[in-house]
């Protein structure tokens, strides 16, 4: 276009983000990115392979969805990043000319693969398809997501279960602060893509802390709140959300990962978060139940049987 995505902040070279109200800390704010303009705070659906699951690309437009999710280990290995940049991206790949954010591929191997160890030179995992020892560095998460060409990327970070205690909470914090630093050096496409750093530190209000503190020095185009939803209770997991909705930047974006159940989408809401994303809606209605402003809706029950509507 005209240059609408030309920042008042040289940092974010690629993102605009302007909070057009508030409310306590609640907020509506308009989002430029390469593909798309929208209005946050939004709900991005997960699309693992390029599509959403039941739905194709012109139907996500027609309910006006504005991002999408692609997940880079599923993407990585099929099509492969080669075949994506040589068609221009998944853009072009899935027909789909709006807002894509895709994951770094850490957290897919963490909990797909029955051999996964975090290494300070990154992920090592055992091959799916052929059993070999395979390593995914943050450069490498960097060089995928770049081929991919979404216009929000992520950062490979050190995940850890939101249950998790001990030491490694604390190494799993610092690594990520680490490795933040290497995503940054190897994302080649800062002009045309945004990487979010993502906040970690279980559930200790001062590793969370210092992580928000690392992050915000690295000024990043925006901040996702990662580690959470993982069978925390909601006490605890609303607080870490508030710790760091309190200290992020106001004129970034700020997104928590995993987290669509309506009662977390209006509670993280009001303290402040911009961006969410979930399998739960999708994958609730492969298995017939819909989602409806009174709750859900059991369509498998026999009292829709006969039910035309």
């Amino acid at each position: 276009g005209d240059g609408n995505c030309v920042n008042s902040d040289p940092s974010s070279p690629a993102l605009k983000f302007e909070v057009t109200a508030t409310w306590n800390r609640a907020r509506v704010a308009t989002l430029t990115l390469p593909h798309v303009q929208c209005q946050t705070p939004i709900f991005m659906p997960v699309g693992t392979q390029g599509t959403v699951k039941g739905l194709t690309s012109q139907q996500l437009e027609e309910i006006d969805c504005p991002v999408i999710l692609g997940n880079t280990y599923h993407l990585g290995h099929r099509p492969g990043p080669e075949l994506l940049k040589d068609m221009g991206g998944l853009h072009k790949f899935m027909n789909w000319n709006r807002g894509l954010l895709t994951d770094s591929g850490g957290f897919q191997m963490v909990s797909l693969l029955k051999f996964a160890e975090i290494t300070e030179e990154g992920v090592r995992f055992q091959s799916p398809h052929d059993g070999s020892m395979m390593m995914l560095t943050p450069e490498e998460s960097m060089q995928i997501q770049n081929c991919i060409g979404a216009d929000i990327m992520m950062a490979l970070d050190h995940v850890v279960s939101s249950t998790t205690t001990g030491p490694i909470v604390e190494e799993a914090m610092e690594r990520t602060l680490r490795w933040i630093d290497r995503c940054i050096s190897g994302h080649s496409r800062p002009k045309e893509q945004n990487l979010f750093g993502i906040v970690q530190g279980g559930l200790d209000v001062d590793l969370r802390k210092r992580c928000l503190d690392g992050l915000i020095k690295r000024n990043l185009p925006g901040y996702a709140i990662g580690g959470l939803s993982g069978g925390e209770s909601k006490d605890m997991f609303w607080r870490m959300v508030d710790v760091s909705t309190q200290h992020l930047p106001a004129n970034k974006p700020r997104y928590l990962m995993g987290v669509g159940y309506a009662v977390d989408l209006v509670t993280c809401t009001a303290l402040g978060v911009d961006m969410f994303d979930c399998v739960y809606p999708s994958r609730t209605a492969r298995f017939g139940t819909a989602l409806v402003p009174t709750g859900t809706m059991q369509l498998k029950n026999s009292e829709y049987a006969s039910d035309y509507r």
